[in-house]
């Protein structure tokens, strides 16, 4: 059996050539280009992926997107920053080798690495590895999560995921995040923004990020992140208030 690799990536040029040497023992690759305004698409290209352009801010439908051009018989999905660890590698190797697998759907362990090779405490586990058909789809349009009726399994090794490499880049992802964000909560008639709501949110999101997932054990990039994960929360949430405002000065 056969494997496609499906990648996700926005102007990526940066990181597209370390995800594509990471990924280059499947057997096929696909690059979903979500608009790249520099030499992602062309860089995939030269290197013997297949490139789809697209244009779509919903993460679910970039993944379904991908899915529905993979040929083989597995499907990986991975995005432009992250790297498969040799012994993830070896493990998803093994899988499709085997005649008989125990699932059709895999679970790989994430670290994520901030501001460059700084490990962060907590790892996640996250849906990855599918048996083509075992997958219906996937769904969120930020935070995208699998659809599918079947048991999981896990793989060995990690999925190293080098997020949040500068603050400048971080900034940009939450201006755009953030919108849509705030827009869903609209949307879904959030209770009214007061000003305690708004610190409430700031404070329990550093606590979960330094205290939960113990980012305190990261020093200084654990304080920074934590940090800035309140200032995320707080721009969310003002641009919130402001949609809310804007509601109430609508002449009636």
């Amino acid at each position: 059996m056969k494997i496609s690799a499906v990648i996700i990536a926005r102007n990526e040029e940066e990181m597209i050539r370390g995800v594509l040497e990471s990924v280059k023992f499947c057997d096929e690759i696909i690059v979903i280009d979500n608009d790249s305004t520099d030499n992602t698409h062309q860089i995939a290209k030269d290197r013997g992926a297949k490139v789809f352009k697209t244009e779509v801010s919903d993460f679910s439908k970039l993944r379904n997107f991908g899915m529905s051009k993979a040929s083989l018989d597995w499907l990986f999905f991975i995005d432009s920053d992250e790297r498969v660890s040799d012994e993830l590698r070896e493990g998803i190797k093994s899988i499709v080798s085997s005649k008989n697998p125990p699932f059709r759907v895999y679970k790989v362990s994430r670290k994520n690495y901030y501001f460059g090779n700084n490990e962060w405490p907590k790892v996640e586990k996250m849906e990855r590895f599918f048996r083509k058909g075992s997958l219906s789809e996937w769904q969120g349009e930020i935070h995208e999560s699998p659809v599918y009726d079947s048991k999981t399994g896990l793989l060995p090794g990690y999925l190293l995921h080098f997020t949040h490499r500068n603050l400048s880049q971080m900034l940009n992802k939450t201006i755009e995040w953030s919108d849509i964000e705030a827009r869903k909560r609209f949307q879904g008639n959030h209770p009214k923004i007061k000003s305690w709501r708004i610190f409430r949110v700031m404070l329990t999101s550093f606590l979960g990020s330094y205290i939960g997932q113990k980012g305190w054990k990261a020093g200084a990039t654990g304080l920074v992140e934590s940090i800035y994960q309140s200032f995320s929360a707080f721009v969310t949430y003002a641009k919130l208030w402001e949609l809310q405002q804007k509601k109430d000065s609508q002449p009636t």
